[in-house]
């Protein structure tokens, strides 16, 4: 067993344990960064001509992708929740044209867009992040 080897079970063992661990806004969290690795990995299979790689790496991005947009909550009464659905069609629509036309720009509009959003999502103040429960009644 090489080192590679080793170390990409440590870090498989890692996020596990930071999955059960984690809060929701930290699993979005994680979903991000995934999803931002995943595109890193793709841009540079994509331009060594690793095609098998690349398109597994973009199908991953496009679960990822997907698991963000069914994370919103459609009871939550505000045009976010909308604006954030229909931009995570647009990047399932620029992943899917990105992986049929070896496209890297589209990869890095990907990318941008995600870590924008990430940098914003990670941002958002810790008292902030607990959804708001309605207050009881008194008995």
């Amino acid at each position: 067993m090489g080192f590679g080897y080793g170390a990409g079970a440590y870090q498989q063992v890692r996020s596990h344990g930071a999955v059960e661990t984690a809060d929701p806004h930290g699993l979005i969290t994680m979903l991000m960064d995934g999803a931002i690795e995943r595109l890193t990995k793709a841009r540079g299979h994509m331009l060594h001509g690793e095609m098998a790689a690349k398109g597994e790496l973009i199908s991953r991005c496009l679960d990822i992708i997907s698991e963000l947009r069914g994370s919103l909550d459609p009871k939550v009464e505000t045009p976010l929740v909308d604006q954030l659905g229909a931009l995570y069609d647009y990047m399932g629509h620029r992943l899917l044209h990105a992986n049929l036309h070896d496209d890297p720009r589209a990869l890095d509009e990907v990318s941008r867009l995600l870590q924008q959003l990430r940098h914003a999502w990670a941002g958002i103040p810790l008292d902030a992040r607990q959804p708001q429960r309605p207050a009881q009644a008194a008995p």
